[in-house]
């Protein structure tokens, strides 16, 4: 069973990925909010822990996995007594997660630098890396190529913002995009936010232009390949780029949300401290998104350098590692039954 929030983007990838059950439960933070909110939260985490319960008690979990968010707090809360593992996917901990790793039996992180937040559960704490989709390590270049009809012989950047996009990253895309196309091929994932603004952009294109410009509001089934495709990637820092990137070797640009800056930047900073990527801020964007990108291209020995040094972080084994931790404690328990 998969336990999610209310109006989250899970529920459509769980429901589309997979045959297992999903449920939302009332969620909200408290921490950082306006005294006109903080009564309404409160009363959704109240909420969320008593529909928490009753999922306790009719499903009856041998083990609950916890990978962070709001949702997490009420059903910890209610489970107790039940053994519980959480996945630390970003460098820092969110807030979220601290609380409930006080009551876990086991807290896996994606890197071991994440090991300096956790000094008083260092019994707990076991390295798996990021868990990541299968599908990624299994796509070969030219399939991936011809997935999106562009050239295997030029070179391509994949520039995206995340499931719903981001806009300064998307702006400053267009800005730049006439002095781009002439050297580099681009597959641009908006959003669905800012995708009728891509739209008429690309819409107003010469077919000339269009030839080496490929936009989409959204890719799921075909991110991998999006990937897979691409000799650079500009995109945010999101934990992901923590276990996908190394995964198929992907030199990043990387362009912390400035909302989530603190746990964003940390993510950049562990990927250009080990020389994978490179790092640019927000506010900079509009002034250097341009030469970033086309000397990184015209750089080949550069590239060629942060791919090794991406590819030397990958845990492939990731997701079995995060499982095995799972099923141990599931063992453990019954022996002592």
């Amino acid at each position: 069973m998969w336990v999610g929030s209310q109006n989250g983007l899970d529920a459509d990838l769980v429901r589309n990925a997979s045959t297992v059950n999903f449920v939302d439960i009332p969620s909200a933070g408290l921490h950082g909010v306006g005294l006109r909110t903080l009564p309404s939260n409160a009363m959704k985490l109240i909420n969320g822990f008593l529909e928490s319960k009753k999922i306790i008690k009719s499903f009856q979990p041998h083990v609950i996995f916890f990978t962070g968010g709001y949702v997490a707090v009420p059903m910890s809360l209610a489970a107790s007594s039940v053994p519980q593992v959480v996945f630390v996917p970003d460098i820092e901990p969110a807030l979220a997660l601290r609380q409930i790793t006080r009551s876990a039996q086991k807290i896996a992180l994606s890197v071991p630098e994440s090991k300096q937040y956790f000094k008083k559960n260092k019994a707990k704490l076991t390295i798996t890396g990021y868990p990541t989709r299968m599908r990624f390590a299994n796509i070969n270049k030219a399939d991936a190529v011809k997935a999106f009809g562009i050239s295997e012989s030029s070179s391509t950047v994949l520039v995206f913002g995340g499931s719903r996009g981001a806009r300064s990253i998307n702006h400053a895309l267009l800005g730049i995009l006439p002095d781009l196309i002439d050297s580099v091929q681009i597959i641009h994932i908006s959003g669905e936010l800012d995708w009728p603004m891509v739209s008429d952009y690309y819409a107003g294109m010469s077919q000339t232009a269009r030839r080496n410009y490929f936009p989409y509001p959204y890719l799921h089934r075909k991110m991998p390949h999006a990937m897979r495709a691409a000799d650079l990637v500009v995109s945010r820092a999101g934990a992901s780029t923590i276990g996908e990137y190394p995964m198929l070797g992907l030199p990043a640009i990387l362009v912390p949300y400035p909302h989530a800056w603190k746990y964003q930047k940390h993510n950049a900073d562990y990927l250009v401290d080990q020389g994978a990527a490179m790092l640019l801020p927000d506010e900079e964007l509009p002034q250097k998104l341009l030469p970033s990108i086309l000397g990184l291209i015209h750089n080949p020995e550069k590239l060629i350098e942060m791919k090794t040094n991406m590819l030397q972080l990958a845990r492939p084994d990731a997701a079995t590692e995060i499982v095995k931790l799972i099923t141990d404690i599931q063992a453990n328990k019954e022996r002592k039954s």
